[in-house]
């Protein structure tokens, strides 16, 4: 399973991170290609705890939505809803200049496999996760929306 956790697996999301253009087309969904790198910065903020959002929990999303997500080798679908305070078109940060905030989503990447994440880190629908799982969740994350960017 690929994860944050191992140097190659970080330097493969990097690479295909440095290939989306700020006038990359979406396979799907609404965000643009810039919306979407500030998407994952915030993501990372709230993974490192320096983001807060809203809770859309509960016993089922907290334990076999959460391992299904995390475990089963199957890319994840299009049209996840995601939380309001990293939602680029409602609470989340507003893309200002595409190259400062790939350099920014690149240091927040490195940051969360480089710092001990926060003990009280919790995902919005998954919960209480290990270091572990942050860094799968982290990992399948940024997989998804690069290829929605066909990266």
């Amino acid at each position: 399973m690929k994860t944050l956790a191992r140097a190659a697996d970080l330097a493969d999301i990097i690479r295909r991170l440095r290939t989306v253009r700020p006038e990359a087309a979406a396979k799907w969904g609404r965000m643009s290609a810039h919306q979407m790198v500030c998407h994952l910065a915030d993501s990372m903020r709230m993974a490192l705890n320096q983001k807060t959002t809203s809770t859309a929990t509960g016993p089922l999303r907290r334990t076999l939505i959460k391992w299904i997500a995390l475990y089963v080798p199957a890319p994840w679908p299009a049209g996840i809803q995601t939380r309001p305070e990293i939602d680029q078109e409602d609470g989340g940060t507003r893309p200002l200049n595409f190259g400062s905030d790939m350099e920014t989503l690149e240091s927040l990447l490195r940051s969360l496999t480089d710092e001990q994440l926060p003990a009280c880190a919790t995902h919005p629908i998954f919960g209480p996760m290990s270091r572990p799982a942050w860094l799968r969740w982290a990992y399948l994350h940024a997989d998804h929306h690069l290829r929605q960017f066909g990266a």
